[in-house]
Parts: structure tokens; C-alpha cells; sequence
């Protein structure tokens, strides 16, 4: 080969480089002026990840500092779809480790549009350790929290649950969801070319939610909760409910609804179980809402508990003949044996005395059609005609508790302030939060002293010689009232099988500590709240009596 030809191939293979070069250089100078941004927030993504830090959410306690619903410790597990090598493989592990579907799992490892999947939320410490032992590169692992609910069925419907993102999604964990929940914080997680970690910089602390300490006692609320089963299995009942309280303060112990269900198995659980009827439903209370229309006529001077009346078996309101449950001739009664045999031609004739607006300016007094305030979501105000909407009938319903609806907490508000010497206290279940003072009720007043005391006699009479016999506690002086409320039908009038019986009453009669009241929807072979609901309380009082160490009455005028 001559020089010439070789001089030639050495300038073509230099200009061959310097194009090449070239072409390198412009492609630098692209990737640096244009790309740089894009170039670096995809390196960053790659080799740096956020990761969220949930707060601690707080411990729901008893009033004794029984826990109600915790969190336990648990590790999420999710992955990078991108970084996984070998999808099915990896799927295969966190089925054989975590016990996750791996069927349902690979899709989503083999999708490398993705940049983030959820392997397992949740998952155990244990096996999620097992599993990152393998340092499979692509799984990421971070603590989170589980809500636990130890205590199982016991104040299942008044704690509520808490999802799988730690929101709460009923009961007080949804009430109390500022409360409980705090707030999250973050790290960023320094990974090498091969997703390994080299570091962790936290960027956000996180600050955990305060715990609650509520009034309600486990002990008698699974104790009534007991007593609510058998009752409603004896009398084949559509369900069954109990609300126990102190009337000195408002203090909730127990609000119990059967059929009920396990706190940890709420998802699982039908909507109909889920809500806490003694606060969000209503029913129609007949008798037990006589007091109402005994305290307005005694504290306005009208009459007193000796004052006589002659009394019809029926009477003839507007298009309606209103009548006495148990068939009798006319007879003469006061105003005491009114309510201890539950006359509803008696309680008719006392709210002519008063009228329509006096009436219902009573039974806004005494706290219904309106929420008690408790803390609890979707509580229900009732139902309670305004005066314009009366008809010429409505005098002769509403005083008997028909015609108008209310909640069990309404009712047991109700008695609690003829029980505590006249004033209505606003019941509450949260007893105080951490970092906070405990709860102070609102309260006002509704009757004297004196009414109050004279009503208590009353109601104590019908434990002892009237309908309500069956509510007897040995040792213990009872004051309280039997219900028995036909409901309301599609036809507008009222159901000749479906009945819901009640009583509510308080113990010890003098000085009561609490008010206990229990309704029986649709009992089946009785319907009679003194046959049917009635025992229920005597047992929940006697119970509840012992477990408290309240004294047995001392004597006959306690």
C-alpha cells in the first residue's frame, strides 16, 4: 500500500472521530442544557423514596382504664415494579411468606408502568421480617399501625372501628377522629443503583393521637350485654337495647344493643347490625312518657298527688275513644294512682288541664325533639309535632306516648331528672382526653326538688304495687315505668301484633345512682313491658348494684 493511500484512510478514520465526537458532544450539551431537570428528577426518584409515617392513633379506654381499641404494631409491604427482576418469583415468596394470593399479586409486579404497588398493608411484623431477610431488591417495608379491638363484642357499637387507613369509620372512632387520629409525618429513604437502602433522613416528625378515657365500665356494659341476648332469644325479639346511667352527672356505663357483633369483624358485619339504636333510632315510648305530663301538672300548682278524679273506663277525644288498658267501671283515682295504674283516661283528663301549648312547651323541656348533644355521630332528634301541626285527636295520644317518637337516651335523660332532684344533665360517654380536663355536662333545670321528690314516690309505687312488680330488686327500694307501645303500620294507624315493651327506672329510689332503661322490639307470646322488660332491669340493677357497692335502702321511706 502506497503512503498516498494510507495518508488517505488516516484523515477519513480522524474525520470518522471527530464526527463522532462531535455528535457526542452536541449530545452532552442536549442532555445538559435540555434534559438536565428531567435527567435529575429521575435519578433522584430512583435512588430517593418518601415514605409516608403514620401517626399513632389513640387508645380508646373504659372508665377504668380497660382498653377498648388499640393499635398493634404491623408492616406494610409494597413494591417498585420496576426494580423487579423476576415478578413471579417475587409473588411466590410473598405468598409463601406473607400467605398473600400470588395469582392476584403478579399482574401487578409485572406492570412496569407502575413505580409503587401495595404487596400486603398491614401485614404481621413477624412474617413481613421473614420475608425482608430475603433482600429481594424492588420490596420496600415500612411500620404502620392496626387497629385492634380487644374486647371483642363488648361496646362493640359504641367504640365504632377504625379502617384499614386508621379513619375512623363509626361509632366514637369517627366521633372522636380529630382526637384519635394525629398527625403524620414522612422520612426519605436513600437507596443505592440496586434499591438497597443506605440511608434514612427523617424530614417530618410525626405526632401521635391523645387517648380517651370513656365513662362506660366493660364489666356492666358485657353483663348487659348478656342480659339483652337472653332476653331477646326468650321472647324470639326483633332486638333489644338498654342505656345505664348515673344521674348525677350524666355519666353513660352502659348503652348496649343486641343482636350485636365483634368489633374485629366489622367490615363483615351487616349495616343493619352496625348503628347503635339506642341513639340513632327512635320507637313510640306509650306509658313510660306519662311523667312528663304528672311533673307539668304538679309543678304548675294545678294539682297535687292527692288530688281526686272521676274517672271513665273510655273518653272521647275529637275523632278518637281513648281507653284504659285493663277494662274497669268508672272509678276514682288521684293523681298518684294515675300513674301507679297507668290511667290513660287519667293522664288525658291532667293534660286538659294544661292544654295544647303548655303541653308541648313540657315536653320540649324535658329534652325531646331535639338531640341530647352526646358524643356520638347520627344521633336522632325525634319526632314531635309542632303545635300547628296538632290535630284534634293529638291531646289524647301524645300524653299516653303515642303520636310521638323518641330515642332511648332521650327517655333515659328524661327520668334521670325526676332521679337526681329536677335537673336535666346532658349525657355523655367520653369521661376526658389526654391532655385535657374531664367532661363537665350541661345541665338545667326542669322541675323543683320537690316535684321531683314527690314523682320518685310515685314511680315507686308502681315497682311496688303497679304494673311494674317484676322490676324488683330485693333489698333495694325501685322507682320506675312499664311501656307497652303498639308501632305505627303502613296504613297510617297502628299494628295489632307489633309491639315494643319498655321500662326505665332508677335505684335506689331516694337517692339514686342509676337509671336503667331497656326496650324489647316486637316480642313474641307477651308484649307487656312489665312482663318483658321489666326482669331485664331488675337484673341489670342488681348486677350493677352489687358490682358498684351501693348499699341496699336502709328503709321504708328511702
Amino acid at each position: 500500500m502506497s503512503s498516498r493511500a494510507a495518508n488517505r484512510r488516516i484523515r477519513l478514520l480522524i474525520a470518522a472521530f471527530a464526527v463522532v465526537f462531535a455528535l457526542a458532544f452536541v449530545r452532552v450539551g442536549w442532555l445538559q442544557a435540555v434534559k438536565a431537570h428531567a435527567l435529575d428528577q429521575l435519578a433522584t426518584s430512583q435512588h430517593r423514596v418518601d415514605v409516608t409515617l403514620p401517626a399513632r392513633r389513640g387508645t380508646i379506654y373504659d372508665r377504668l382504664g380497660v382498653e377498648l381499641a388499640i393499635g398493634e404494631r404491623a408492616v406494610t409491604v409494597y413494591a417498585n415494579p420496576k426494580e423487579i427482576r423476576e415478578p413471579r418469583l417475587v409473588a411466590l415468596a410473598a405468598e409463601r411468606d406473607l400467605g398473600v394470593d400470588a395469582g392476584k399479586l403478579l399482574p401487578l409486579l409485572s406492570d412496569r408502568t407502575r413505580g409503587f404497588v401495595y404487596v400486603q398493608r398491614q401485614a404481621d411484623p413477624e412474617k413481613a421480617a421473614v420475608l425482608e431477610r430475603r433482600g429481594i431488591v424492588g420490596l420496600g417495608f415500612y411500620p404502620e399501625e392496626r387497629r385492634d379491638y380487644p374486647q371483642r363484642s363488648v361496646a362493640a357499637e359504641v367504640v365504632g372501628y377504625a379502617g384499614v387507613d386508621n379513619r375512623g369509620l363509626a361509632g366514637l372512632e369517627l366521633e372522636l377522629e380529630h382526637v384519635l387520629r394525629g398527625q403524620g409525618g414522612s422520612k426519605t429513604i436513600v437507596k443505592d443503583p440496586f434499591g438497597r437502602t443506605l440511608d434514612v433522613i427523617e424530614s417530618k416528625p410525626r405526632r401521635d393521637g391523645r387517648d380517651v378515657w370513656l365513662t362506660i365500665d366493660h364489666t356492666i356494659q358485657g353483663q348487659v350485654e348478656s342480659i339483652l341476648a337472653d332476653t331477646r332469644e326468650r321472647w324470639a325479639a326483633q332486638s333489644a337495647s338498654a342505656v345505664v346511667m348515673d344521674p348525677r352527672n350524666g355519666a353513660i356505663l352502659a348503652l348496649a344493643v343486641e343482636p350485636g357483633y365483634d368489633g374485629n369483624r366489622f367490615p363483615k358485619v351487616p349495616r343493619e347490625r352496625q348503628r347503635n339504636r339506642a341513639v340513632t333510632d327512635t320507637y313510640e315510648p306509650g306509658s313510660t312518657f306519662k311523667i312528663v305530663t304528672i311533673s307539668a301538672v304538679l309543678e304548675s300548682g294545678i294539682v297535687s298527688p292527692s288530688t281526686r278524679f272521676t274517672l271513665p273506663y273510655s273518653l272521647q277525644v275529637a275523632d278518637r275513644v281513648i281507653h284504659d288498658a285493663v277494662e274497669r267501671g268508672t272509678q276514682t283515682m288521684t293523681v298518684a294512682q294515675i300513674l301507679s295504674q297507668s290511667s290513660n283516661v287519667g293522664i288525658i283528663t291532667l293534660a286538659f288541664q294544661l292544654q295544647q301549648a303548655r303541653l308541648t312547651e313540657w315536653i320540649k323541656r324535658f329534652g325531646f325533639g331535639r338531640p341530647t348533644g352526646i358524643e356520638f355521630p347520627g344521633e336522632t332528634k325525634g319526632i314531635v309535632l309542632p303545635p300547628e301541626k296538632w290535630s284534634g285527636s293529638t291531646i289524647g295520644n301524645v300524653p299516653i306516648g303515642q303520636g310521638i317518637a323518641v330515642t332511648p337516651l332521650q327517655m333515659v335523660a328524661a327520668y334521670g331528672v325526676i332521679a337526681n332532684g329536677g335537673t336535666w344533665v346532658q349525657p355523655h360517654l367520653v369521661e376526658r382526653i389526654e391532655g385535657g380536663r374531664a367532661t363537665e355536662p350541661k345541665r338545667r333545670r326542669v322541675v323543683s326538688e320537690e316535684t321531683a321528690r314527690e314523682v320518685r314516690r310515685m314511680l315507686r309505687d308502681v315497682v311496688e304495687e303497679g304494673s311494674g312488680t317484676a322490676a324488683q330488686v330485693p333489698g333495694y327500694h325501685i322507682a320506675g315505668k312499664t311501656g307497652t307501645a303498639a308501632k305505627p303500620d303502613e296504613t297510617g294507624g297502628y299494628s295489632d301484633y307489633r309491639y315494643v315493651a319498655s321500662f326505665v327506672g332508677f335505684v335506689p329510689a331516694s337517692k339514686p345512682r342509676l337509671v336503667i332503661l331497656v326496650t324489647v322490639d316486637e316480642p313474641r307470646g307477651a308484649i307487656w313491658g312489665g312482663t318483658v322488660a321489666a326482669p331485664a332491669f331488675a337484673e341489670i340493677a342488681a348486677f350493677a348494684l352489687q358490682y358498684l357497692e351501693i348499699p341496699p335502702s336502709s328503709g321504708a321511706t328511702d
